[in-house]
């Protein structure tokens, strides 16, 4: 693995394949000379944001169980329960601006794992500022400096939903999540849903990359 490698996630938080591949981004993390990068692509932000129906329900729930089979990575009670719930609605931005906001602490990826778990274990509203400050400081930054870093993220959630729109694009990715690693200046997009439940053998061929 070159020393200078980046690997490019690009995601949702609301993404139930996001979740499916999170092991991936966990196997990655141990990885000496591999930087990972987040890029929230705002799959439901402005005016895709939705609210939660039966229809969407119905949409949603065979997806979980395919990604279970697939993945191994199970869709907890409180999720399940919230799907039920119609006065939820899926905002990715504050989630999003949220883990972008971690980055501050340099523990955007653990931000990104405790907001997956809390929407797909617990069904808890990640859309609301007060669940997100809740969360940040579960893996350790006190509140008020984060409120404040996240109310000044949220300023800037446009532009980094665009640019990572094009990063998609310019790697020619189509979906969430896309994975790219750059190395010496290119981009190479890198077929990840073979690995889903295979996190090793993801390492493994990650580690055997030039």
């Amino acid at each position: 693995m070159s020393k200078i490698s980046k690997l490019h996630v690009i995601y949702d938080p609301f993404c139930g394949w996001c979740y499916g591949a999170a092991p991936l981004i966990e196997a990655a993390r141990g990885i000496d000379g591999l930087e990972i990068v987040l890029h929230g692509g705002g799959m439901m932000a402005g005016n895709n944001r939705q609210q939660m129906t039966p229809a969407l329900r119905d949409f949603i729930l065979p997806h979980a169980q395919r990604i279970t089979a697939l993945s191994g990575q199970h869709f907890g009670e409180g999720y399940l329960a919230m799907l039920d719930d119609t006065s939820v609605w899926l905002d990715s931005t504050p989630p999003t601006m949220a883990i972008a906001a971690a980055a501050q602490w340099t523990c955007e990826l653990d931000m990104l794992h405790r907001v997956q778990s809390t929407h797909f274990m617990e069904g808890r509203r990640i859309g609301e500022a007060r669940v997100l400050t809740d969360i940040a400081e579960e893996i350790g930054i006190a509140r008020q400096e984060f409120a404040i870093a996240l109310a000044t993220a949220l300023q800037s959630a446009g532009d980094h939903i665009r640019e990572s729109r094009a990063l998609l694009k310019q790697v020619g990715g189509s979906g969430f999540p896309t994975f790219a690693l750059e190395s010496n200046g290119g981009f190479e997009m890198l077929a990840s849903a073979q690995y889903l439940g295979r996190p090793e053998a993801w390492r493994e061929m990650l580690e055997k990359l030039p």
